[in-house]
């Protein structure tokens, strides 16, 4: 679940700030640019950047409570964009903020949330996401967050803004910009066909199918899910002795057991599904749950996380 909250903000920012270079890098990082829509402070430099046709995000509204929830929060899926800029020293957070503020409201972006500090955006930031024996950064000395919106008729517009400062006041702040563009999925991208999944479980004894969608922390098998569930109805109607074992996957993000919990309920539904609509017999299914337990990529990466969340059919 490329599901974006506090946690992974966090994280995401303390990990690269980790492997981010110093302040002596004076150009962009290859490959990366500014986002059209916002403009970065002066004397910047991109040190990280990453962007995605399609992805999912937890907008923060709201603080970070003491059991890693936020308090208000909103789902997105769209076009994702994260740049992390790093310096210039000498320039405090404050006035980096207020000029993003300032550019962002001057752009047609209503501020959403905004906090400063541990008070302001929830306690525990620097000790719950720094890596182990890390302490060369400091979130409490004058964190700032601010989240946004722009309503557009292509599609609406959401910022993620995070300003942190490095321990070391010499290598100045650091700026974590996420841009989401709000936009429907390019479906028919990723086809699931009947024959395909009998050779690869002949050959394998499973298959991973990646054309089966739900949304972010949900069981509820999503309509354009179809097209995937034909084909394995399809498998099933074609070897009236297969049985399968239909395990549902899942990233890293969140706790253990609500994965477990999530995976297993996910792959329940599929069964459902395939009964109900399609008229396979459930004794010829059985739903399980493998949570983030087999990985198949990394789930550092964006593309490693969307990898790992998957749906297996595993011939009994």
């Amino acid at each position: 679940m490329f599901k974006r909250n506090w946690r992974l903000i966090a994280a995401g920012f303390l990990a690269a700030l980790t492997a981010a270079v110093g302040a002596a890098q004076q150009t962009d990082v290859e490959g990366s640019k500014d986002h059209p829509l916002v403009s970065r402070y002066p004397g910047l430099v991109i040190t990280e950047y990453y962007t995605t046709e399609f992805d999912e995000f937890t907008l923060p509204l709201g603080k970070l409570k003491t059991d890693v929830t936020l308090e208000k929060s909103q789902h997105l899926e769209g076009k994702v964009t994260r740049i992390l800029y790093e310096g210039p020293a000498g320039r405090s957070l404050l006035e980096i903020y207020r000029n993003y503020e300032s550019a962002l409201t001057k752009g047609g972006f209503q501020i959403l949330f905004a906090c400063a500090n541990n008070q302001g955006c929830g306690d525990g930031h620097p000790a719950l996401y720094a890596p182990k024996g890390d302490e060369d950064w400091s979130w409490s000395a004058g964190q700032r967050y601010a989240s946004a919106k722009l309503s557009r008729p292509a599609g609406d517009v959401y910022v993620s803004l995070h300003i942190g400062q490095w321990s070391n006041l010499d290598r100045g702040p650091a700026i974590l910009l996420y841009v989401v563009e709000v936009q429907p999925m390019q479906g028919d991208l990723v086809t699931v066909n009947a024959a395909a999944l009998a050779g690869e479980i002949t050959n394998t004894g499973h298959s991973s199918v990646y054309g089966i969608y739900f949304d972010t922390g949900k069981a509820d098998v999503k309509p354009e899910s179809d097209a995937a569930l034909k084909e394995i109805a399809k498998l099933l109607q074609q070897d009236g002795q297969l049985k399968l074992l239909v395990v549902g996957h899942t990233d890293n993000v969140g706790a253990l057991a609500s994965n477990m919990d999530l995976s297993r309920h996910r792959a329940e539904a599929v069964v459902q599904v395939l009964a109900n609509r399609y008229g396979i017999a459930p004794a010829r299914l059985s739903g399980q749950g493998a949570g983030p337990l087999a990985p198949v990529a990394s789930n550092k990466s964006e593309e490693g996380r969307a990898r790992n969340r998957r749906v297996e059919l595993v011939e009994q």
